[in-house]
């Protein structure tokens, strides 16, 4: 007989209530919100690390303390998202939309205090959903399969009108970009190398953190060194010591977009293979589609898009849960090393954990809403002192960001190939900004590319074409075709208004602002137009994905060009050669400051060319002396010369991050750092007895 739920509840809140349990899921919690705020690391990096700790641990330890280090990553993550516009992890790079402009306004405490109210109350929406699901969950899970999956995919990508600044068709061909990035590698089907250049490090496709951080993190630094300001513009507004209840208020207000998001967050969650990449901008996605004026504000400093993404991004955690408990398929990667720490301790997912150790089950469920709690609380207490942050100075805070994000890039896959990404992607993400392409779809077709390929191969295979006549899948095809056709419908009945007003369809000339994205656009299409020369030799299977994106942003890019060209507007009778507006930019929301704007060309490609060349001259100085002692020289340099700090500022900054990075990095991560020029040489000048100095 099935013992009383209520019963086990109470006694796995018993157990984890243990004072010495309790300080270890403390020490996780610690732990895992030192890693979201670093760059490039998160809960995947510090689970491997606890995951050898636990042998001597019993199960409800281990689980509690692995499980408060996964739980609070993606609060503590909104940090550097919010303040420097660098996700600390893939799951905060959508709170960077609203986040850091709020931030720029001198809002930094508001935002990053409905990011932990969202967080927490989130956090517990997912805790809650897994308790009560416990009974149910089985034959829930056993409704999705490929098939399913590969239409919420779809509904993923159908989000990306909303993630566009107001420009659905640039949006839908910077999407195709990111499905094109994700086809980087050997093709799953054929082992085709599509567009690998001979290199081994492209084989298993493009890393997402070098691609997260180049496109986002770099040109946000970049921008703020070539305007000379801090973060939030010089004024000092960061907001007084109740900013943050501020954002509490918020959260309050707008609960039902809270528990929408949450439960988005819960729901995709329980997905296996859906990934913390994906769910924050489908919440994001939805959010600016259905709250009110989100097209004029979202992306702009918007509370609700925060909101959004934070308590979805909580929320993912306790549904991603449910299969690995019900199944033991790990709904995501963070659960692929808690089910390590099952077999570890002799736990088997499946049905015992569903009736014989319920126990086990509940305290996992406490541990998550306890490390939400635990975690925004310290997160709270000092979100005041953490929001006056973006007063420090450029010349101080761009190199200790730049030194963090390729030490953190560097050791997600110990590979050079990762830091010429990251200097490929930010060059890429900068010159989007400049012409104004939202960058969001390409992270959003990245994460999805991947993951439609290859359950649309798996569809096929088993299903032919029947499985486009499933119930769950009809519906979210539709939601899909919503999605797409909704900002078309609204822009064609706009024009019928127009053409009303006595307004007419007419070609024109595009304003002298307007022709940096017109030559951009051309660039794509030459882009896509090359990806169907290079890809036409490949077998059927390897091409098909490749050519059928090619097509589609051929399509969407040649549509946005010619509205570049047609415009409505009054006929010159009546206007007048005068009142001509720019073609093709209505409605479009641009993220570029206001002060770069009125740089003059030649300031703004000397400031920038400047900062390149410190990326650069970082990258050499590691391969000639190494990582960590380049981050040392770097960091002296830049201050002195760049930031015009004194000697005793730079020391007094330099010396603790670079020990910081060592401890942290080689001692607790053991990263392999890249070999050096001067470390290959050592061995051979040591040979001669008069260099042995060295």
């Amino acid at each position: 007989m099935e013992p009383d739920l209520l019963v086990m509840a109470a006694k796995a809140f018993a157990i984890i209530a243990d004072p010495m349990r309790m300080l270890f899921l403390l020490s996780g919690v610690l732990m895992g919100l030192v890693l979201g705020i670093i760059p490039g690391l998160g809960g995947l990096v510090g689970l491997s690390i606890l995951l050898p700790f636990t042998f001597s641990l019993d199960p409800f330890t281990a689980l509690a303390m692995m499980l408060g280090l996964s739980a609070v990553t993606v609060t503590s993550d909104t940090i550097p998202a919010v303040l420097f516009s660098v996700p600390g992890t893939v799951g905060s790079a959508a709170t960077i939309l609203d986040g850091y402009p709020m931030s720029q306004k001198g809002e930094a405490g508001r935002a990053l205090g409905a990011a932990f109210t969202a967080s927490v109350l989130g956090g517990l929406f997912g805790a809650l959903l897994l308790g009560v699901s416990i009974p149910i969950q089985r034959p829930l899970v056993l409704l999705i399969g490929s098939p399913e999956i590969l239409a919420i995919c779809i509904v993923g990508l159908s989000m990306v009108a909303a993630l566009s600044g107001g420009a659905p068709l640039k949006g839908m061909a910077a999407v195709c970009i990111g499905l094109l990035i994700a086809n980087i590698g050997e093709d799953p089907q054929t082992a085709t190398q599509r567009w690998t250049f001979e290199t081994n490090y492209l084989w298993d496709g493009v890393p997402i953190v070098p691609l997260a951080l180049g496109l986002f993190a770099l040109p946000e630094i970049a921008d703020l060194v070539i305007a000379r300001r801090t973060i939030s513009g010089g004024d000092g507004n960061v907001g007084n010591r109740w900013a943050q209840l501020q954002g509490v208020r918020d959260v309050l207000r707008n609960w039902w977009l809270m528990l929408r998001c949450s439960s988005i967050g819960s729901l995709l969650g329980a997905i296996p293979g859906m990934g913390a990449a994906v769910i924050d901008w489908i919440a994001y996605g939805h959010a600016a589609r259905t709250e009110k004026g989100a097209s004029e504000s979202f992306g702009k400093g918007d509370v609700r898009g925060v909101i959004a993404s934070e308590s979805s991004n909580n929320a993912k955690e306790g549904g991603a849960l449910i299969p690995t408990i019900a199944f033991g398929v790990p709904g995501s990667a963070s659960m692929a090393l808690l089910l390590g720490a099952f077999l570890i301790h002799g736990i088997n997912p499946g049905p015992d954990l569903l009736t014989k150790r319920l126990d086990v089950t509940y305290s996992m469920v406490w541990s998550v809403a306890i490390a939400n709690i635990v975690g925004a609380g310290i997160c709270f207490l000092f979100a005041n002192q953490l929001a006056k942050i973006v007063l420090i100075r450029i010349g101080i805070l761009a190199p200790l960001i730049v030194a963090v994000v390729f030490v953190g890039v560097f050791q997600a896959s110990n590979s050079w190939g990762d830091l010429h990404a990251l200097l490929a992607f930010a060059l890429l993400g900068w010159i989007m900004k400049r012409m104004n392409w939202p960058r969001p779809p390409v992270i959003l077709g990245f994460v999805l590319g991947g993951l439609i390929e290859n359950y649309m191969f798996i569809s096929i295979q088993r299903y032919a074409f029947e499985w486009l006549s499933f119930p769950i899948v009809l519906i979210m095809l539709a939601l899909a075709l919503i999605g797409v056709l909704r900002p078309t419908i609204r822009g064609f009945v706009d024009s019928r208004r127009k053409r009303m007003g006595g307004q007419s369809l007419r070609l024109v000339r595009p304003d002298a602002k307007d022709k940096p994205d017109a030559i951009f656009t051309v660039l794509v299409l030459a882009l896509f137009c090359a990806i169907l020369a290079t890809s036409f030799p490949w077998p059927g299977d390897a091409k098909l994905m490749p050519w059928a994106v090619a097509w589609t942003g051929i399509a969407f890019a040649a549509m946005h060009l010619l509205g570049r060209f047609v415009s409505y507007e009054q006929a010159p009778a009546e206007a007048g050669p005068d009142a001509i507006q720019a073609p093709g930019g209505d409605g479009e929301i641009s993220d570029l400051d206001g002060n770069i704007r009125k740089l003059p060309l030649r300031d703004l490609l000397a400031r920038s060319g400047n900062f390149l060349g410190w990326l650069i001259l970082y990258m050499v100085l590691t391969a000639l002396i190494g990582l960590l002692p380049a981050m040392f020289v770097f960091l002296m340099g830049y201050m002195r010369i760049q930031g015009r700090e004194s000697w005793k500022v730079s020391i007094s900054i330099a010396v603790p991050t670079c020990a910081f990075a060592y401890i942290v990095f080689h001692q607790v991560v053991s990263v392999v750092w890249p070999k050096s020029y001067l470390g290959d040489w050592l061995p051979v000048l040591r040979q001669h007895h008069w260099l042995n100095f060295f």
